[in-house]
């Protein structure tokens, strides 16, 4: 029997790729992981976290312009933009501090450099020229995925267009920004921005903004958007550009209306794909779908038996959450443990802009399309009716709740407003649960909470409103 350096190597330290590692050396197996960068990977260093950081700026900012309100007048503030960008950095470089030392407490072997694969247990890691050869029984890969740029709009056109990581490092604060994508990355990136004063457009080739969320939720945010200040385009389409300096000129059609203008900065958030290049898959047996991730069973495994895959190089929704969580069930899996395999309808998903969003399982729409408009309920709260939202001055957005008629249970939800991304929690366990809007209606919830209004939507889908 061949001997091997590890019994688990895993290829990224994103939070599927620690997560993955911590997991397996917990369950008794000799692991190491292989970044190229910095620990924690793109969504604690140039993602998820950096990103909040500067939102929770833009919110405070929000509570200073709105002062007034409460009594309290800040008249003269400023903000010190190098110093916002700045706080971002240094909480990303804590956390990644703290995954190293989760990593060294955990006994696993942190390995510098860029990884390719051999054969199927071996990795050759390069750094500076220099290579060497790790070997293990099983290895995950959890490489992840970088931004996608359209043609001739990327960071190596120009200086002021920027993906993720360089609208994380601005130099300056630009005074006219198009945001190209309105997914979860373009809406937060166009609310921070616009809070801090730039002048911001969102493109969005779809008919609306949010695709991926549920219709009322996408309208109410448009609207809340534009009320803010944001100017946004749907089934647009960029017929012509030019790069100058400084500036670049757009001429831009929408909904057949003709738009030339000129932005000093361009964010690209028109998406992402998964890192499959130049990591040596060709030496192994994978298959890679049309989209360009990689394929495999319900137990994360690849066409070899001893090698998984997780995270966003695998399949969407790109989330951190379901990366993290895929890299325990894939330790798991080759600790010999048997468990339960990831229902993607019951992982949620959150947006932080201004109003929150978060939502888990089938849109109002999905739902109708499966199972018959007439066969599900569909609860809706606002949250001007809500007690705490009134007294935090916050009433901006409603909680969307939908079940299935004949059986009850909960096939959805959906919210926006103040904190959602706190409370999506409590009706994804329902979910996993397969819990009922009777569950749900028998439940105490805490008052006097913006929560409350989750049970007064279940109340509204069966008829049995209280407050409203």
């Amino acid at each position: 029997m061949q001997n091997f350096e590890y019994d688990v190597v895993v290829l990224g330290s994103g939070p599927g790729g620690y997560v993955a590692a911590i997991k397996a050396s917990q369950l008794g197996l000799k692991t190491a992981i292989i970044e190229k960068e910095n620990l924690g990977g793109v969504c604690l260093n140039w993602g998820c976290i950096p990103t909040k950081a500067l939102l929770r700026t833009a919110e405070i900012l929000h509570y200073i312009k709105n002062a007034k309100e409460f009594g309290i007048k800040c008249e003269g503030f400023k903000v010190d933009f190098d110093k916002v960008i700045k706080r971002s950095r240094d909480v990303a470089n804590k956390l990644s501090n703290g995954i190293s030392h989760l990593l060294n407490k955990n006994k696993i072997s942190i390995i510098e450099g860029y990884g390719r694969f051999l054969n199927k247990n071996c990795i050759e890691v390069t750094k500076a020229n220099k290579s060497t050869k790790v070997t293990a029984k099983n290895i995950i890969i959890a490489t992840g995925a970088k931004p996608k740029f359209l043609k001739g709009l990327s960071p190596s056109d120009s200086k002021i267009i920027m993906g993720y990581r360089e609208a994380l490092l601005p130099k300056k604060l630009p005074k006219k920004i198009l945001v190209i994508g309105s997914g979860a990355i373009g809406v937060e990136f166009a609310s921070f921005y616009n809070a801090l004063g730039s002048k911001v457009t969102i493109l969005e080739i779809a008919d609306r903004i949010l695709i991926n969320e549920d219709s009322e939720i996408s309208e109410f945010a448009q609207k809340a958007f534009e009320k803010e200040g944001i100017q946004i385009l749907t089934s647009a389409k960029i017929n012509n550009f030019s790069i100058k300096k400084d500036v670049i000129n757009f001429e831009i059609s929408s909904k057949d209306k003709n738009y030339n203008d000129s932005f000093d900065a361009v964010i690209s958030a028109v998406g992402v794909s998964a890192n499959i290049k130049d990591i040596g898959l060709e030496k192994i047996n994978v298959k890679i779908s049309d989209k360009k991730y990689i394929l495999t069973d319900k137990s994360l495994r690849i066409n070899e038996n001893n090698i998984y895959a997780i995270g966003d190089v695998v399949s969407p929704p790109w989330l951190a959450h379901k990366a993290s969580h895929e890299g325990v069930l894939a330790a798991e899996y080759i600790a010999g443990k048997n468990p339960k395999p990831i229902n993607h309808l019951n992982i949620p998903g959150c947006t932080y802009c201004h109003p929150q969003i978060a939502s888990v399982g089938l849109t109002q729409e999905k739902a109708a399309s499966e199972y018959g408009k007439d066969n599900i309920n569909v609860g809706n709260f606002p949250l001007i009716a809500n007690g705490k939202a009134l007294a935090l001055g916050d009433t901006n957005g409603f909680i969307k709740t939908i079940f299935h008629k004949k059986t009850g249970e909960l096939l959805g939800a959906h919210m926006i407003g103040p904190e959602v991304t706190e409370m999506i929690y409590g009706l994804v366990l329902t979910k996993q649960l397969e819990g009922t809007e009777l569950d749900l209606m028998s439940t105490i919830f805490p008052h006097p909470t913006i929560s409350e209004a989750i049970h007064e939507s279940v109340l509204n889908a069966v008829g049995k409103s209280i407050h409203i």
